[in-house]
């Protein structure tokens, strides 16, 4: 399976970016690093993780705003404890907890309750972007800043 997703580079980036952005226990960042490492074009990489995981964010947000109680336990397989604490640190913090939207953990029912709330999308989608951008940029930064120092 890893050398599936490393041959198949951007796609691979986007596809997996895309599925741990949903309730789905997975990580991406790897992926990125090793790609990053392989020599694949950095900006694409980043346009591709950040497409990909804002758009799993989005799905995950629909699923809020216009699913069902069964959606969210069976689909996004969110539980009740996590999406309690999530409206609690929405609650507490407001729309810019968003920004955390990539926090493990809590981060996918942050996107689930933006969608409960009926959050306003565009707003949503500004600060869902910015988080998941910062993310990925910083682990890319890290990642060819690592391998210019191991390098030299």
């Amino acid at each position: 399976m890893h050398e599936w997703l490393l041959q198949y580079g951007y796609f691979s980036m986007f596809l997996l970016a895309f599925l741990a952005s949903t309730a789905l226990p997975l990580a991406s960042e790897w992926l990125l690093v090793a790609l990053v490492i392989k020599g694949l074009n950095p900006v694409l990489l980043l346009t591709c993780a950040v497409s990909g995981n804002y758009l799993g964010a989005c799905t995950t947000y629909a699923i809020g705003f216009y699913g069902s109680d069964y959606a969210i336990r069976k689909i996004l397989k969110i539980s009740d404890e996590s999406r309690v604490k999530a409206e609690r640190i929405y609650n507490k913090y407001g729309a810019i907890s968003l920004l955390f939207s990539w926090v493990p953990v809590i981060g996918d029912p942050l996107c689930l309750v933006g969608g409960l709330f009926k959050m306003h999308f565009i707003k949503y989608s500004v600060l869902v972007l910015i988080g998941k951008f910062i993310r990925y940029a910083a682990t890319v930064w890290l990642t060819l800043k690592g391998t210019e120092t191991f390098i030299q």
